[in-house]
């Protein structure tokens, strides 16, 4: 400390060092382009080396959403369309759940949205107190078509996205694989909707003004973060 300081025993302070492991099944994070690869590319066909072991990526990294992400937001509660509390583990999401959602929530999904899918898992994790695992509800490839002809901009799940097991045993994690890398689609990992979807229910209205704010680390394939809806 500077020697000005040292002497004055009215002045301290406190700092920090963190270090942070946001990517898996746990934490609410956000997904770049850069953070899965595809036969050595990542998203619009640029190889694997943009990725440095000491400086990060050059490309598509986080930083690319520094200034945030603000969109409309759609909330789709499958759970709810079910009329089940939450879905089984292994229980996938396709198509016409989706539609069926817009059906009963009267709204649909437009160019540019950012589309949050309740599974429920939020709510088994508080009542039942479930650990969650590698199996787990969530969106079904099939679902991809779909995003992209409605020109979807994120997607967002109370999971970490993909159901597993997702029925394709050469692709681990296809939703990620096919969002990322060919459609540059960002991603919302592991939200709690619980509240989300309570507000939405009690207002009768599904879809708000979305604010996703990442940690500007640079050259960096995601963040933790703290998604707000604004009704």
């Amino acid at each position: 400390m500077p020697a000005p300081f040292r002497a004055d025993r009215r002045w301290g302070f406190s700092h920090e060092r963190l270090g942070i492991m946001f990517h898996g099944n746990t934490i609410t994070h956000l997904d770049s382009p850069c953070h899965v690869f595809w036969d050595g590319k990542t998203y619009n066909g640029r190889s694997h080396s943009v990725v440095d072991a000491t400086t990060g990526s050059a490309w598509a990294a986080v930083t690319a959403a520094a200034n945030g992400i603000v969109t409309r937001g759609v909330l789709l509660d499958i759970a709810k369309v079910r009329d089940v509390p939450w879905l089984e583990p292994g229980e996938g999401v396709f198509p016409e759940d989706l539609k069926e959602a817009e059906r009963r929530q009267g709204v649909r999904v437009q160019s540019g949205d950012a589309v949050l899918l309740r599974t429920g898992y939020g709510r088994a994790r508080h009542e039942a107190g479930d650990a969650g695992g590698f199996t787990q509800a969530g969106w079904h490839a099939s679902c991809l078509p779909w995003l992209h002809e409605r020109e979807v901009a994120l997607i967002g799940a109370d999971t970490p996205q993909d159901v597993q097991p997702s029925g394709y045993d050469d692709i681990l994690m296809p939703v990620h694989a096919v969002s990322l890398v060919a459609m540059g689609l960002w991603m919302l990992d592991n939200c709690d909707l619980e509240l989300c979807a309570a507000t939405a229910d009690e207002l009768g209205q599904w879809d708000f003004q979305l604010a996703v704010a990442p940690v500007r680390f640079a050259g960096t394939s995601g963040s933790p973060v703290n998604p707000i809806a604004t009704f």
